[in-house]
């Protein structure tokens, strides 16, 4: 937290203070500082044995969890790429244009991965509204 002070602003700061409050109520305003400070860490300490205590070891599992997984764009690629048995992947344009199926130019179309027609994407009327399932939403 005070990585970046250095001592010239220590000093700066004890000098302030010393000014502010004066001589005779600065060493009082430091002890109760301290014991304050010390009643924090021990809250903490608590906090911390609580918790150690309550999920015991599956906190170990938890400290090594990588939250960066459970980005909603990175588990969703996980969630259809683990699938062996998916269909195709479309390679098209944002703007709707018809794309390529994934394998479509290798020949793929004569071991039928490819069906001619309704694997290709065609672009939808904008004057009629995108379809909508009430029962996923």
């Amino acid at each position: 937290m005070f990585d970046s002070i250095g001592w010239g602003e220590i000093v700066v700061l004890a000098l302030a203070a010393l000014f502010i409050f004066g001589p005779e109520r600065l060493p009082t305003l430091a002890k109760d500082a301290a014991a304050g400070l010390k009643r924090v860490r021990a809250a903490l300490t608590g906090v911390r044995a609580q918790v150690d205590e309550s999920l015991g070891d599956e906190l170990a599992g938890l400290r090594d969890l990588d939250l960066r997984r459970y980005h909603p764009k990175t588990f969703i690629r996980e969630q259809l790429l683990a699938d062996e048995d998916a269909p195709p992947v479309r390679r098209g344009s944002a703007t709707g244009t018809p794309g390529l199926v994934a394998g479509a130019a290798t020949g793929a179309t004569a071991a039928g991965l490819v069906k001619p027609g309704r694997d290709v994407a065609r672009p939808r009327d904008r004057a009629t509204p995108p379809p909508f399932d009430v029962d996923a939403t």
